[in-house]
């Protein structure tokens, strides 16, 4: 029985033996979990293939964020390297199962509490895998595969219900699914949010060559962009701690995966790990500028706003609204 070190263990350590292919059965799951469970492998300069089944759906659905993240891990960040289906018929599946395999047969699964996500295998909650034999468990996968659909499947919005995270996280049985193309959070007054200056504190401008013009300089992709958080924010508990990766939907109902990073373990700024341009990209496209246009205080003023709110619903989602 493993209860310390789950990440390591279950998740990591196989791929020293010569394992790269895991199926995944999971009651509930997020994006920033497969992501950083990716770049983690990443970095060890190994591979992975992972195949997850989130089970809960039928009863819960799923938020847009983490929707939405899962159709862009599956078709841009990790083609290829990443597919995940969303059990759809009932009854609901509350099974965690962790199955390494080489194709045709079982290696090594674990089973027992810890969803994947990051909280699950983490030291904020305490969790139990254990190893199990290997006959049936690659059948038992294949059934429940068989009654579920892709994430981004032109018919999986139609099949299980995509939430507002918002509501999703307020109660994940309300009756009526709200349109995935969401503009607004329901009630925000009630959740807890912070309003970040996309300004400096010294001077009142953008920066030059820092912020949402990092990319500003020689041999740079000059749409690289960071958003840096004041003292109050970055010393907090609001965002999770550099160590770990968490979606931001935005109003717009576009999704990033991102990352604290600068400095200390806290991290003072905000950042898009896999490809640091996106945010830069996405401030230039909301504002009306080209790609790679230094942004100035005077463009933010004409679009009408130089600050953003976060939404936080856990550790691992998040909501920025740059609405006008």
């Amino acid at each position: 029985m493993i209860h310390e070190s789950l990440f390591e263990q279950v998740l990591v350590k196989p791929l020293e033996e010569g394992l790269h292919q895991l199926r995944i059965i999971s009651g509930y799951a997020t994006s920033a979990m497969a992501f950083h469970h990716l770049e983690h492998v990443k970095s060890l300069d190994s591979t992975l293939k992972i195949e997850l089944l989130v089970g809960m759906c039928p009863c819960d659905g799923i938020s847009i964020s983490n929707h939405r993240g899962f159709q862009d891990l599956m078709a841009n960040q990790y083609l290829g390297q990443f597919r995940c289906s969303y059990v759809f018929k009932a009854p609901p599946v509350h099974s965690k199962l962790y199955i390494w395999h080489n194709g045709n047969s079982v290696k090594k699964a674990f089973i027992g509490s810890a969803n994947y996500t990051q909280n699950g295998f983490s030291a904020n909650q305490r969790e139990v895998l254990a190893q199990v034999g290997k006959p049936n468990l690659m059948d038992y996968f294949e059934m429940l595969e068989s009654d579920s659909v892709i994430c981004n499947h032109q018919d999986a919005e139609g099949l299980i219900k995509v939430y507002n995270d918002r509501q999703y996280y307020r109660n994940h049985t309300v009756e009526d699914g709200i349109d995935p193309d969401i503009n607004q959070i329901p009630n925000a007054s009630s959740v807890v949010n912070v309003t970040v200056s996309l300004l400096s504190a010294r001077t009142g401008e953008v920066q030059n060559t820092a912020g949402l013009n990092w990319g500003q300089r020689e041999r740079r992709n000059r749409n690289q962009a960071y958003i840096q958080l004041p003292p109050d924010v970055y010393r907090s508990d609001f965002f999770p701690l550099r160590a770990n990766h968490f979606t931001v939907v935005t109003d717009d109902s576009k999704v990033f995966i991102c990352t604290r990073a600068q400095k200390s373990e806290e991290g003072q700024a905000i950042e898009t790990p896999h490809n640091n341009s996106l945010l830069g990209e996405y401030f230039r496209n909301r504002i009306g500028l080209a790609n790679g246009a230094p942004i100035r205080k005077r463009d933010l003023d004409n679009y009408g706003r130089t600050d953003v709110t976060f939404y936080k619903f856990d550790e691992e989602n998040y909501y920025m609204d740059f609405s006008v």
